[in-house]
């Protein structure tokens, strides 16, 4: 793509139709909301909705004018509509076909995430290997409470944004300058950003070689006017001679410009003291959502916002009324017998790590669901994600596997979760392997004791929400 695309203002963006093929992904519905909320023709198809998945997520995007079709070519009407496709939709599906056809012009979600990002005057771009989504909601929050009413885009839904009109608030579109976005990595994407904050939480092994990604990153951060950055990952602060001028964070580091201590750890909650070393000044946060690593989030989300003229002290004061995101650590509910439900979207070592490590830094048996989320990803690192589950849990502790989800294609599927309970059992861990979700569900009703934690764990479906709703209902 020429580089001229990206100069387009909004006015130009939403000046002409779209269709989206996979609209209800979690990449692709908040680009689609920002794109209608400035006042484009809108119109889109979906594999699940023609599978009959999620039906009321459908149903509010008919609701706000979102023209849907079947997944046919049928919603692709003349050669003036952009279609919105990710790189790795085959040119064998309908609406790639038609749109060649009809000469189209073609965009990848990541282009048109950049091309909208650097139209907007003040970009917030959030980075890093984990805790994107995360960051990228505390710090739209933080904006948010501060007046100045961003445009946020997201891969998860925040639940500060959330009503029951408005169920799938992946998006906030604002009317203020700033825009705060998550920027991918993992398909080199981020280098198509030009950001007046760029914020680095951590690097480490995900899809690119460590060479690649400090490359990538060194340049992100070169292209920012302001940069915050993780004093604490060695790998982050090696890249810290690439920004222009930096705001830093950290909790070991004594050289992070805004620091954290006193930290106390509850099993849903996280208080602490932080510290501005620049001023000397103390403000006292108190966050609910639990685990280090989500005070490593916070720190990343006020030094953005810093970066971005918020003051520490007003930021620190949003984020004590920050929500969290749907299905990060989002606590379903508890049962009768007290068992707790918890909807997660671990499904790399690292979240999957995160989310256990927040688990089992307080006493009682934890019963981990995992469905991996295909089977390229689980044999690509099975390895290291049965250490994880092995290690990190107890003795009394158990993981329970299911089918890796399947939504068609040519894909290898001689070997999934069996492996993996075979890996966690032979690293220590206690597993079982039942293939079918709802079987699943059976055997964990029947196995779990009061004051259990049971953690439903996966990426790429949403309908594990509903499976996890759906075992609490069924919990004594």
């Amino acid at each position: 793509m020429t580089s001229e695309h990206h100069d387009l203002s909004t006015n130009d963006l939403s000046g002409h139709p779209w269709f989206f093929c996979g609209i209800g992904g979690s990449g692709m519905l908040p680009l689609a909301l920002i794109l209608r909320g400035h006042g484009a023709h809108v119109a889109g198809s979906d594999r699940s909705r023609d599978q009959g998945r999620t039906p009321e997520k459908f149903a509010w995007l008919e609701s706000l004018g979102f023209e849907l079709h079947p997944q046919d070519g049928s919603g692709i009407s003349g050669a003036v509509q952009t279609l919105v496709a990710s790189a790795a939709v085959e040119d064998t599906v309908p609406e790639v076909m038609r749109a060649k056809e009809l000469g189209c012009p073609r965009m990848s979600r990541a282009q048109l995430l950049a091309t909208l990002f650097n139209a907007a005057p003040f970009g917030i771009a959030i980075g890093g290997t984990s805790g994107k989504s995360t960051v990228t909601g505390m710090t739209g929050w933080i904006m948010t409470h501060a007046g100045r009413d961003p445009t946020i885009m997201n891969g998860a839904v925040m639940k500060n944004f959330a009503t029951p009109d408005a169920p799938f608030a992946s998006a906030r579109v604002g009317q203020g300058n700033a825009f705060v976005s998550e920027v991918d990595e993992s398909d080199g994407s981020i280098a198509l950003y030009r950001p007046k904050v760029a914020v680095l939480g951590n690097v480490s092994l995900d899809h690119k070689s460590l060479e690649e990604l400090r490359q990538l990153f060194g340049d992100f951060l070169g292209r920012a006017d302001t940069c915050a950055i993780n004093l604490d990952d060695a790998e982050t602060a090696a890249l810290a001679p690439h920004a222009q001028a930096l705001v830093t964070f950290g909790i070991a580091s004594p050289d992070a410009q805004i620091g954290a201590s006193d930290v106390v750890e509850g099993p849903t909650s996280l208080t602490a003291t932080v510290q501005d070393r620049r001023d000397g000044t103390s403000h006292a946060l108190a966050l609910k959502v639990p685990g280090r690593h989500n005070l490593y989030n916070a720190l990343a989300a006020i030094a953005a916002a810093n970066a971005a003229g918020v003051s520490v002290a007003e930021a620190v004061e949003a984020l004590g009324s920050f929500a969290g995101l749907a299905r990060r650590f989002d606590i379903v509910g508890t049962s009768p017998s007290g068992v707790t439900v918890i909807d997660d979207f671990g499904h790399n070592p690292d979240k999957v790590s995160a989310t256990l490590a927040t688990l089992k830094a307080h006493t009682g048996r934890v019963i981990a669901f995992f469905q991996p989320h295909g089977y390229g990803p689980l044999k690509q690192m099975g390895q290291e994600l049965a250490e994880v589950l092995a290690t990190k849990l107890g003795p009394d502790d158990m993981t329970i596997l299911c089918d890796p989800v399947y939504f068609g294609g040519t894909v290898d599927r001689s070997e999934g979760s069996e492996r993996i309970v075979r890996l966690i059992e032979e690293d220590g861990g206690k597993a079982e392997y039942v293939p079918s979700r709802a079987d699943c569900a059976e055997r964990i009703v029947q196995i779990a004791r009061p004051a259990d934690r049971i953690v439903v764990m996966g990426a790429r479906d949403d309908t594990l929400t509903a499976f996890a709703k759906d075992l609490l209902e069924r919990l004594p």
